[in-house]
């Protein structure tokens, strides 16, 4: 009982915290420190339900970079996001990865209304995935923190309209879904190439009968929007029943000493490191670099 003990230390730690002042370090033990798996594994998820909107698959589709960079443009998503969760936004390092992230954005013509559902993604997913297969569930201070943070985020990133509350964002990511989530022949591309790197991080051997249980992750909306098989029911249980299993184990391990976030790992795109100027879409960097 004692290990269950300092296993829960941070979330009393974190009850003490006021999820509007204090959002960025409540952020920071959650992704860092407390669930850093499980975080990465959810906005996975919520990049690739991005790609089930035909305007962004579209603009993807037409980069071409998630064809023929997608680890890179992978790892370089996930790097800026956790720049910004590990250092906060406000912090020199924080301020930068935002400048890129929006240099790199005023390329393409993306709505305002698209820019509103990838930010409530990055909210809404992971508290999705830990209500589903969290070794704890998040306490209500942890889930305003990730609505704040990810708001004002949103503010710098220039992002109208952010919806006020907690209640009315979470409405316009399910609304946004339901009214927009179709077949394209860009959504299935794109999102057979994120697929297909996925599956690369597996033995050859084994990629097609794991292939199977990556669908197992996404609900029924989703595969219909990618245009993709939905597995067997004993294949969506047997991923299911494993996660929760996996949750189960993590609450009787020790708390986390180091942390570990995405731009701790040893990424494929960056084996030797990586500087933020190396983060952008190949073609864009020179002049990206030119205007830094």
């Amino acid at each position: 009982m004692f290990g269950l003990n300092l296993r829960y230390h941070r979330l009393q730690q974190i009850q003490q915290l006021d999820p509007v002042n204090d959002h960025c370090q409540i952020c920071h033990l959650l992704v860092g420190y407390e669930f850093p798996w499980d975080i990465t594994r959810s906005l996975e998820l919520a990049m690739v339900k991005t790609y089930c909107i035909p305007s962004i698959s579209q603009l993807l589709d037409r980069t071409g970079e998630f064809h023929h960079h997608t680890q890179k443009r992978y790892d370089d998503t996930g790097l800026l996001v956790a720049e910004i969760l590990k250092w906060s936004y406000d912090s020199e390092r924080g301020q930068e990865s935002l400048r890129r992230m929006n240099a790199i954005h005023g390329h393409y013509p993306i709505s305002n209304e698209d820019f509103l559902y990838v930010l409530s993604t990055f909210i809404y997913e992971p508290i999705r995935w830990n209500e589903r297969f969290g070794w704890r569930l998040f306490c209500e201070t942890e889930k305003l923190a990730i609505f704040h943070f990810w708001q004002k985020v949103g503010e710098k990133m220039h992002i109208k309209n952010i919806p006020s509350t907690y209640e009315k964002f979470a409405q316009y990511n399910h609304d946004y879904e339901q009214q927009n989530f179709v077949y394209s022949d860009s959504n299935r591309r794109v999102g057979e190439s994120t697929i297909n790197l996925f599956l690369s991080w597996f033995p050859y051997f084994s990629r097609q009968m794991i292939k199977p249980c990556v669908y197992a992750m996404f609900d029924d909306l989703t595969l219909t929007a990618f245009g993709s098989p939905h597995p067997p029911g004993v294949v969506c249980n047997l991923v299911e029943n494993g996660l929760k299993l996996r949750g189960y184990v993590s609450r009787w391990l020790l708390p986390r000493k180091k942390p570990d976030f995405f731009t701790d790992s040893k990424l494929r795109s960056y084996p030797n490191g990586y500087k933020l100027s190396d983060i952008g879409p190949t073609k864009m960097l020179k002049k990206l670099n030119r205007n830094n």
